[in-house]
């Protein structure tokens, strides 16, 4: 089974070829007729919903709309009130969610539509989907998603502005810069998994002596803190969360201990001050505080700068690289031997996944 290594390795290859291919992965939403829409719900669950949140600010900067994410559990069975106003987007990479499928079933039954984003086409929630958004890279065939999950946040990216030029929200001008911004990035990834992989090694054995990891982002890169908290639960199977920076700020800073880990992820945007006064407060009761910069001009000792210079909204396409080799390299350094399940009963009884 190829590893979480491998796929982080094939991201740039990936998002090259989702890039040159966009026209024809999103030929369904692009030749649609475009009325104008009043929001985006985006249903996803997992990694799917984390790269939903590397996508939504931006999503919603380049349509002009409010872009939410909703549980597809809680929607499916509680709050499921269809709007003509409202595109409607779920997400399942691997296609075999149970309360995705149901919920795409359910806006079917209803009249709704549903564009159903996967990266395997004769998947479960594929055959139940009318509309279907192939994501473009092959079938990651790890448990544990990275570059699914990176590619996610492309192809939603990459929704919203082929959306946007179609109806008029930005100009030829904007569509191309945008473009370009993230080819660049692509462009850059090799040598920033690269830089990631040095500054991992050298700090995976500080973080094996970790209890407790908070991940710290705003903007963006919220996203990426919660599939911090994701991975390093999954593959670590240590405590972890992954804080949007004003919600730390609100209440769990209150639960601090001097044996936390806290790593913020910076995409150097419009809190970047307001980063920085909590990463002085948290000095001076925590020595374990290091700082992964989208670019990198004020990294200090122990931070990590990716050297890619973009908009802050479109951080959260690279700037999750070194969070997921920090799961994977950690585990692997524990012994955690993620090609087998840990708990191989459980989609047996629970049947979570179709």
């Amino acid at each position: 089974m190829k590893n979480m290594e491998h796929y982080i390795h094939a991201e740039p290859e990936i998002y090259t070829n989702i890039m040159r291919n966009r026209k024809q992965i999103l030929a369904e939403i692009i030749q649609m007729e475009h009325k104008t829409y009043h929001s985006i719900v985006i249903f996803a669950t997992g990694s799917s919903s984390n790269a939903a949140f590397g996508a939504q600010l931006y999503m919603s900067a380049k349509l002009g709309i409010p872009v939410y994410i909703e549980e597809p559990s809680i929607s499916g069975n509680y709050m499921l009130h269809l709007d003509k106003n409202t595109l409607y987007v779920a997400i399942s990479q691997g296609g075999h969610s149970y309360s995705t499928i149901h919920l795409v079933e359910e806006i079917q039954k209803r009249g709704g539509t549903i564009f159903t984003v996967t990266s395997d086409v004769t998947s479960p929630i594929a055959k139940a989907a009318e509309h279907v958004i192939e994501m473009g890279m092959g079938i990651e065939e790890m448990p544990y998603v990275t570059a699914g999950y990176s590619a996610t946040i492309l192809i939603l990216n990459l929704l919203a502005l082929e959306m946007a030029l179609a109806t008029g929200k930005v100009t030829t001008e904007q569509y191309e810069f945008d473009l370009a911004e993230m080819q660049k990035i692509a462009t850059k990834l090799p040598a920033l998994i690269t830089k990631a992989t040095k500054w991992v090694d050298e700090r995976t054995p500080e973080w094996l002596k970790a209890n407790r990891i908070f991940f710290i982002g705003y903007g963006s890169t919220y996203g990426v803190a919660r599939e911090g908290e994701t991975k390093v639960t999954e593959t670590i199977r240590i405590t972890a969360f992954g804080k949007e920076l004003e919600e730390y700020m609100h209440g769990p800073y209150i639960g601090l201990s001097a044996d936390d880990y806290v790593i913020f992820l910076e995409p150097e945007g419009i809190l970047l001050e307001r980063a920085d006064k909590l990463k002085e407060f948290l000095h001076g009761h925590v020595s374990r505080v290091e700082t992964i910069y989208a670019n990198g001009d004020k990294a200090k000792r122990g931070d990590l700068a990716l050297d890619i210079q973009t908009e802050e909204l479109l951080a959260s396409l690279f700037m999750t690289v070194p969070v997921h080799l920090l799961a994977f390299k950690v585990s692997q350094e524990k012994g955690i031997n993620l090609e087998k399940s840990a708990f191989p009963e459980f989609d047996t009884i629970t049947k979570s996944k179709i």
